[in-house]
């Protein structure tokens, strides 16, 4: 039992990770809305806990950049971040760019992201993806399994 202590305790300083605080992972979330993004990171947020991006992170999931201290975020080699306008489904039920949330949604995002989104054009109903050296270069690298608990 003592051994199983010491080897977690290792691993989360590998990683980087205050022992102190519980480990939440996104491994695969292909978003939603963004109102329901917001409640979800703000209480991340006020929780301390350590977010492990570890696979597909898009839509409003992206908004995590913004909602979570970036010395609490980290990535594994599969994270991968996907940014797009936002939209609203008109009368006919087709998505329509929503400007207006747009333009939220981007200032959400720390400044390097939204330089890296900006060099690509902009948010647009395309989607542009954040992933391997590009990414590292604006978050830490997490060093361990990744095995936390998903909030799904």
């Amino acid at each position: 039992m003592k051994f199983a202590t010491v080897l977690l305790a290792a691993a989360l300083l590998l990683a980087g990770v205050r022992a102190s605080y519980a480990v939440v992972r996104i491994a695969d979330d292909r978003g939603g809305r963004i109102g329901t993004y917001l409640d979800k990171y703000h209480s991340l947020r006020s929780s301390g806990q350590t977010v492990i991006i570890d696979g597909y992170c898009a839509s409003a999931c992206t908004i995590v950049l913004g909602m979570v201290p970036r010395d609490r975020i980290c990535v594994t080699p599969r994270a991968n971040f996907g940014f797009h306008a936002a939209w609203d489904l008109d009368a006919n039920g087709r998505e329509t760019t929503n400007p207006g949330a747009t333009r939220t949604l981007y200032s959400m995002y720390p400044s390097q992201v939204r330089r890296w989104i900006a060099a690509r054009g902009g948010l647009k109903q395309q989607l542009i993806f954040l992933h391997g050296e590009e990414l590292t270069s604006m978050y830490r690298p997490c060093y361990l399994d990744a095995r936390a608990s998903s909030p799904h």
